[in-house]
């Protein structure tokens, strides 16, 4: 799969993302315990790191996180969401939680971010995340 250079993080830190220019995706992954405080260091990151494409779909891949996220963090996370659009556009974001109590937050989160987004949904597998996002793909290029 073609990457560009641009947008990778891929180092021993429990966030880590490439972003798919060619089909203008940025995958994230959390691995481990994952702090609020990575969390926003992942935001920070991306907001230096990006220089193309300006508009990206998200593929966030939790099924490795071993932590549950507060509540009042969601709040937190979704204001870097915000911060990060300031230069970057979002389409859609296909959020793969397998975890029940993570699944039940990351729906939370679907609701408190739908403002950044075009369309948000939570999944239980990778592979259904890929599908319903190129699904959102082909439907904006109509």
């Amino acid at each position: 799969m073609p990457v560009s250079d641009c947008g990778v993080r891929q180092d021993s830190m429990p966030v880590t993302y490439r972003v798919d220019a060619d089909r203008k995706i940025i995958r994230t992954q959390c691995i481990g315990p994952v702090t609020l405080l990575e969390v926003i260091d992942h935001f920070r990151q991306l907001r230096q790191d990006l220089c193309e494409p300006d508009r990206l779909d998200v593929l966030l891949d939790l099924t490795e996180t071993t932590s549950l996220p507060a509540g009042h963090q969601l709040y937190q996370v979704s204001q870097e969401v915000g911060n990060v659009r300031k230069q970057l556009q979002f389409g859609a974001c296909a959020i793969v939680a397998n975890r029940d109590a993570l699944f039940g937050m990351m729906r939370m989160f679907e609701v408190i971010v739908e403002e950044y987004f075009d369309a948000t949904r939570v999944f239980r597998s990778v592979d259904e995340a890929e599908t319903w996002l190129s699904g959102q793909q082909a439907a904006q290029a109509r």
